[in-house]
């Protein structure tokens, strides 16, 4: 029986566990031009006996953009400051992949530069508010992109995955989930295009297809892992016929040799099986957990061959040394959400490790 304790392999990448720390928003990203600052290399290095730390959405372009004060990796000074993260992790022994995340229609002009607005696959508004910096609005209508734009967007995605390597992350993973660009273009309400890039399922997949390989293509197959959150409505998203998009999207990508398939779950555990029986490569797992965060007592599903990996949110946003809890057990902080979006190092760089201590890394 494999546990999660043990080392596990990412298309060449060596693990030391099989307990990742998943990708997290913490709108932080206060240094110049959407850069991470001193506290992001304290906060990720804390956390680096994670087997692999994918790090919170960063926008591979300035309209990627959709919330508040998060990171870029599309100009010289992000890189630059990325390099200062990864190093510090690096140096803690830890593995980290860049998630690229373009947030598409999830947004709001007030967030991007003078005269820009969100774009997405058609001009259809989400329901809901975004948070900005004048509080709470209402999602706009995006612009809807032109066949080009998607090239070009394309073409982002796969240079900030080459930033990424140049600012020394071990690989990147594509959001396709949680509702952003990607999601929008897979899914059957924000897409009601009739061209190549919608109107069936091998035209919905077509961004999410292509993007993959143009990273794959750009930084190695072994170093672009994908993420999908298969039916999860968050972000005002429908996907009707959701199996038929996922286990055709999983069998068009498998042949790649890709690091690994990450599931954001939702109540969906049959396909999540299905897509773990295609998939010939490494599965990371975010297990459906209603009304809680991920706890050790999803490691089981390590255990019974579910999943290679599993990710932890909230509980390794509180729980620096993750790890090492779950293996003796506990006991574990409490997160505290009034901390986790914006603001200064409380609640970010201070939850104390199993010794006390605010932190295992200065």
């Amino acid at each position: 029986m494999t546990t999660a304790f043990e080392p596990v392999s990412l298309a060449g990448t060596k693990l030391s566990n099989r307990i990742a720390m998943a990708p997290m928003t913490r709108s932080r990203a206060y240094g110049p031009g959407a850069a991470p600052t001193a506290d992001t290399a304290t906060y990720y290095a804390q956390r680096a006996s994670a087997g692999l730390i994918i790090t919170e959405g960063i926008q591979p372009s300035v309209i990627g953009q959709g919330y508040p004060s998060t990171p870029g990796l599309h100009s010289a000074e992000q890189v630059a400051a990325w390099r200062q993260v990864t190093d510090a992790v690096h140096a803690q022994g830890g593995v980290i992949f860049a998630q690229l995340m373009h947030t598409g229609r999830i947004g709001h002009p007030s967030l991007l530069p003078e005269g820009l607005v969100p774009v997405g696959a058609s001009p259809v508004a989400a329901a809901g508010k975004v948070f900005t910096a004048q509080g709470p609005q209402d999602f706009v209508t995006p612009r809807e992109l032109t066949d080009a734009e998607i090239l070009t967007t394309i073409g982002d995605f796969a240079a900030a995955a080459r930033n990424a390597v140049t600012a020394g992350f071990d690989g990147v993973e594509v959001h396709g989930a949680n509702g952003y660009l990607l999601h929008q273009f897979l899914s059957t309400n924000a897409n009601r295009r009739s061209d190549r890039w919608g109107g069936t399922v091998a035209g919905r997949s077509r961004l999410t297809v292509d993007v993959v390989r143009a990273v794959a293509d750009a930084i190695g197959a072994h170093r672009t892992g994908l993420r999908i959150s298969p039916a999860n409505p968050f972000n005002d998203i429908t996907e009707d016929a959701h199996q038929h998009t996922y286990t055709a999207l999983a069998d068009t990508l498998n042949p790649l040799g890709l690091a690994y398939l990450h599931i954001a779950e939702a109540d969906d555990r049959d396909l999540t099986r299905e897509l773990r029986r295609r998939w010939d490569g490494p599965l990371i797992l975010n297990p459906f957990t209603p009304g809680t965060v991920t706890g050790p007592e999803q490691l089981a599903l390590i255990e019974d061959g579910t999943a290679d990996l599993i990710s932890f949110g909230g509980l390794f946003l509180a729980n620096p040394d993750l790890p090492a809890r779950l293996a003796a057990g506990g006991p574990y902080n409490t997160p505290d959400p009034a901390t986790f979006y914006g603001g200064d190092a409380r609640g970010y760089i201070d939850y104390p490790t199993l010794d006390g201590s605010p932190s295992a890394v200065s």
